[in-house]
């Protein structure tokens, strides 16, 4: 691909989550496409990997997005290095099965504090860098109107994603700051070993949704990556406050 073909040259872009699964497949793509990407992740090593793995054009900052100085310590070194953002792409999440009657204060603040906390202040921390005409796009998830069993804690935070998109769009139309929602449906990451399931129960749960899924498979996160950049493009230039579901037609079928 020619610098003249790529759709992001020249752009800065945050991606929470970066050093695997969708956050990975998306920093590979928006660069592969022109961009600069930061990415953030806990663990450093995993960082260390995901960088070699996207070879160019990527800086990593760890951090925590629930924690408030790990997200300043993050704009502050995106500032220092590039001074802008065009594009943030809010990924970081967790998520973990338990029915109602054995959800813990553990578990939801887990869950929510990571998921929807982490989400909000990851955006609003990013605004003072945030270029006016920028795309934020935001990951949710099917989960957030489709009832499954023992998943209430994750997909109530879902729903709050889903939500921010529409109000968010609404909170930064003077700045013309387009803000987007992903849904992904059944995609298997690295993060599926850390759901609190076997390997037999996450084999079974993702036999059930082939099952119920209209492509009769499951997606990739280079599937996901590919709709995250579209987003983040002027191809979407009209595009703004909407939940675009990345599931082979499981939620609208």
């Amino acid at each position: 691909m020619s610098a003249t073909d790529k759709k992001l040259e020249g752009k800065i872009a945050v991606i929470t989550g970066g050093n695997s699964g969708i956050g990975l497949a998306t920093a590979k793509h928006l660069v592969d496409e022109g961009a600069f990407v930061f990415i953030t992740g806990r663990r450093q090593k995993e960082l260390d990997t995901a960088v070699a793995e996207i070879g160019k054009n990527v800086r990593s900052v760890q951090g925590d997005v629930q924690n408030l100085k790990d997200l300043d310590r993050l704009y502050q070194e995106v500032k220092a290095e590039k001074g802008h953002i065009d594009i943030l792409f809010a990924n970081a999440g967790t998520s973990g099965f338990l029915p109602l009657q054995a959800v813990t204060e553990e578990h939801f603040d887990k869950i929510f504090d990571t998921n929807v906390k982490g989400l909000v202040f990851t955006v609003q921390k990013a605004l003072p860098l945030l270029r006016d005409g920028g795309s934020i796009i935001l990951n949710a998830s099917v989960a957030g109107f489709k009832g499954i069993p023992a998943f209430s804690i994750y997909s109530a935070t879902k729903a709050a994603v889903r939500s921010f998109a529409r109000t968010w769009t609404a909170d930064l139309k003077e700045r013309r700051i387009r803000v987007n929602a992903i849904s992904p449906g059944m995609i298997p990451t690295p993060g599926f070993g850390n759901i609190g399931l076997t390997d037999e129960q996450i084999q079974q749960m993702t036999a059930d949704a082939i099952a119920r899924i209209p492509l009769a498979r499951t997606g990739t996160t280079d599937e996901v990556a590919k709709v995250v950049s579209f987003l983040a493009s002027s191809d979407s230039s009209y595009i703004a406050g909407v939940d675009l579901c990345v599931d082979g037609g499981l939620s609208q079928v």
